[in-house]
């Protein structure tokens, strides 16, 4: 398989699962001392998890939850952020500016800031008030953070028997599923390798998939025109531009609103030829609970999307690494 270290994979969700421990010595701490509500904050891919994050926690929890992309709110503001806030936060590089001033606004407004950090001598870690370092595994840090305030709010009683499965089966099934996902991925890239166009759509947990791998991936890395939108948007715009040749892939997930999504992915034959389904459902996820797999369906998508990425990679002949302007130019 292209660009597929088995052990590595294992291991990186292995370390982040392992991060529990401390995640929970932090999150109960601040539980025990008291806070007002949490922010999400994020911009670009971060931002997508905090999406993610925020839909998993509004489906479970009384929590008050604000999600901010960060530099929205460092020209808005949020009045509700101030002292009692507690603010989670990731970066990959710990140097981004939006995330940098970000911060400091929480701060100054009182509010105090956890962040998953990759790099842990990074500008960003030096500057939040409680620290985790460890590269990768952003979207399970925020899960197991948020899954935590809601333990400790009476919230989430399945939060031991969820992660006792998690970390005894999760790192395999997510391999096993992109193993079985990579001839998938070859035939979708070389479907749609030369797209003028391709719509993404998604909802749930996986709407954050889908604008961060529409954003991130087709735009970002490999240089396809796309665009991201919300299943329960689809209905009122998008199928009126949709056509016989246009190419749409629906990402259906298994939480909530996983109804929505199968509404597009119902309707979508009638008008377009080009129509892609990807449900986390048809991964069997061995050990897992039908009960858990829902908070864990965005992790196996893009255990998909993996294989997708490794041959559009190779038949386009693009390293996903290159950037034209990102951090390239001053902007």
């Amino acid at each position: 398989m292209l660009k597929f270290d088995e052990k590595k994979q294992i291991d990186s969700v292995r370390g982040a699962l392992a991060l529990r421990g401390k995640i929970e010595e932090i999150v109960d701490a601040i539980c025990r001392e008291g806070y007002r509500n949490i922010l999400l904050l994020g911009i670009g891919g971060t931002y997508a998890s905090c999406l993610q994050t925020a839909v998993h926690m509004k489906e479970r929890s009384g929590l008050e939850v604000l999600v901010e992309n960060a530099a929205e709110y460092l020209t808005t503001g949020n009045k509700r952020v101030g002292p009692g806030t507690i603010a989670v936060v990731s970066s990959v590089t710990g140097s981004t500016s939006e995330m940098l001033e970000g911060v400091a606004k929480v701060q100054e407004s009182g509010g105090k800031v956890l962040g998953f950090i990759d790099v842990e001598t990074a500008e960003l870690a030096k500057l939040v008030d409680w620290e985790i370092a460890y590269p990768g595994g952003e979207q399970l840090k925020f899960f197991m953070a948020a899954d935590r305030f809601m333990y400790n709010a009476g919230e989430c009683n399945e939060y031991d028997a969820m992660y006792a499965e998690f970390e005894k089966y999760l790192p395999e099934a997510l391999v096993e599923a992109e193993k079985l996902a990579d001839d998938f991925g070859r035939q979708f890239a070389e479907a749609h390798k030369n797209d003028p166009i391709h719509y993404f759509i998604g909802a749930g947990n996986q709407y954050g998939a889908t604008y961060s791998y529409a954003m991130c991936y087709w735009e970002e890395m490999h240089w396809l025109r796309t665009k991201s939108i919300h299943s329960a948007e689809f209905f009122h715009g998008m199928l009126e531009i949709v056509d016989r040749d246009t190419a749409v892939t629906v990402f259906v997930g298994e939480d909530s609103q996983r109804s929505l999504s199968e509404r597009v992915a119902k309707f979508l034959p009638r008008i377009t030829g080009r129509y892609t389904v990807i449900d986390t459902k048809e991964y069997p996820l061995e050990g897992i609970s039908t009960a858990y797999r829902g908070s864990v369906s965005h992790l196996v998508m893009h255990a998909v999307t993996n294989r997708i990425d490794a041959h559009l990679e190779q038949l386009n002949r693009h390293p996903m690494e290159i950037r034209r302007y990102y951090r390239q130019l001053k902007y």
